[in-house]
Order: structure tokens, then sequence, then C-alpha cells
């Protein structure tokens, strides 16, 4: 259903607000370069700091312009239960594909808690959901029984891992078998996470560098000594990348790169920054390490 290289896709700004122009242009330029899904509104996208309007609009535009070609996993989460029953619904009312929702952040809420959130989303919605669970930014960490409660229900299909443990790949392998869909949220694991299970990832890379994480995507999963062999190549090659784009916090340094590529501005919002003057050639020169620029 979901897997190779899904693109966590940047939200460009011009002047503060939504860049239609660019964002579109960003899309094609997926399209274009082999990236196997798109992922709006997600963290990469600065869900936290667009308004409800902007926040459909991004997915809107994303599937009208995809227009069935590939997948478009829409980020609908939200520490509110309500507000993410709504955000899924209008994503399965405007053509997702699916939807990333993130753990609840800042409530801090028990494994029960989260197992009811989830809940309550699945029975109000039917597009296949995938849990996001990135406890570096949200807190709390779901465990793989929840997540295995979860699987029972008929609309989650899958999580993506941003906890960076390995070890979880192969617990949710045995807990929930091949059926349960195990995308990374770490562009530096990936090979590791392929080789023990997983079926791709949700990547931020992928913004700047779509034909190379295609690639190395399809190479990691193959069953051919030699296409492994150069799986591994291209992660060393990327390698740089990766580091580069977490220099300072996301997504700073991957709009910055975007800019370089001439994809759009680096335009955040508060409380982000632009990137700094001491991380600009950090991210330049890994760009230029990959052959990027």
């Amino acid at each position: 259903m979901f897997k190779g290289s899904n693109v966590a896709l940047i939200t460009p700004f011009k002047n503060n607000s939504l860049d239609e122009e660019a964002y579109i242009k960003l899309i094609h330029f997926h399209m274009d370069n082999g990236t196997s899904g798109l992922v709006p509104a997600g963290t990469t996208g600065e869900s936290p700091t667009l308004s409800h309007k902007e926040h459909q609009r991004v997915i809107d535009l994303c599937i009208k312009e995809s227009n069935g070609k590939i997948p478009v996993i829409a980020g609908t989460g939200s520490n509110s239960t309500d507000e993410a029953i709504s955000l899924t619904s209008h994503a399965e009312k405007a053509g997702a594909n699916g939807a990333l929702i993130v753990t609840p952040y800042y409530n801090k809420p028990t494994q029960e808690g989260l197992y009811q959130h989830y809940k309550a989303i699945n029975d109000k919605c039917g597009i296949p959901i995938l849990i996001y669970n990135i406890p570096g930014r949200s807190v709390i960490d779901m465990s793989v029984d929840t997540m295995a409660r979860l699987f029972e229900l008929k609309n989650i299909v899958g999580v993506k891992d941003a906890t960076g443990d390995l070890d979880r790949v192969n617990q949710q392998l045995s807990k929930m078998g091949n059926e349960f869909i195990q995308l990374t949220g770490n562009d530096d694991n990936a090979f590791e996470f392929n080789k023990r299970g997983g079926v791709g990832t949700i990547s931020v890379t992928a913004n700047i560098a779509p034909k190379l994480c295609s690639e190395f995507q399809k190479l990691s999963v193959s069953n051919s000594q030699n296409d492994i062999n150069e799986a591994e190549k291209l992660d060393k090659i990327l390698e740089p990348v990766h580091s580069a784009m977490f220099v300072e916090s996301n997504p700073s340094p991957v709009k910055y790169a975007a800019k370089l590529l001439k994809l759009c501005d680096d335009d955040v919002r508060l409380p982000l920054v632009r990137t700094s003057d001491y991380a600009k050639p950090i991210i330049q020169k890994a760009l230029e390490s990959a052959k990027l620029i």
C-alpha cells in the first residue's frame, strides 16, 4: 500500500503566506523524479503553524496536482482528538489515500489514552491510518503492545517510526507480521531499517534528492546482493545530506537546501527561523558532496 521513498513535503512560504506556485512546482518535481508518495502537512510541512484553512489547502492542492498518480498520505494529527478527527475527515473527503497521525504531544496521555485517541479517529473515518511515533517531539512513546491493539482496528495499517530504535522494527514485525507497514521517519537509519523488515521511509532528504532517495529505496529492498551493495553505496552518498538536514531544527535546513536548488524560498514561520550563517556552508557542502548542486 505505502512503501518506498515518501517525501515529507515542505510548505513553501512567500511573505509569510502559502506560496501555491512554488508548492505546485514541488509536487510535480517529485512526480517527475520517482518519489513513491507525497506527505503534505506533516512536521516538515510546518503543520503546527499552519492555520486550519492553510492545512486543508495544502492537502487539497497536493491531491489535485498529483491527480491519483502517486499516493497522498495527509498529515492530520493533533493533540486534540476532535481536531484530528476533523482534519482526517477533511482529507478523506478530499481524496487522500491515507492519513499520518502523530501521537498527541504535550498532553502526555497514557497508553490507554493513546489507544482511545486513535480508536476514536478510526471509528469516525474510513481511510488507512499510519501511526506517527516520534517521542523526541511528542514526549510520549507508543508501546509495541498498544500498536498491536490498534492494528486490530479496521483502518490502522502501519507506523512511521521515528524512535530511532532499530530493535522496534523486529519487535513490531514479530508482533504484527508483514502486513503491518513499517516506514522509518529517520533518513539516517533507512538502510538498516529496511534490512530488518521495513518497507520504506517518510523522508526529509527526499525533498531535495528525490531521485537518489527513490533509487536507494528500490535497491535496499531487493533480493539481489548486487542491488543491496548498490543501495549501501547510495546510502553513503546520502549520509552527509541526511546529517546536514538536521544541523538545525527541521525544516529550516531543508528549506535552505531547496532554495539553493531554486525550488522555493527558505522562509519559515516563527518560532522557527531561517538557517544560520554557521549552518549554511555545512548544508551547501553536503549537497555538493552528493552532486545535487
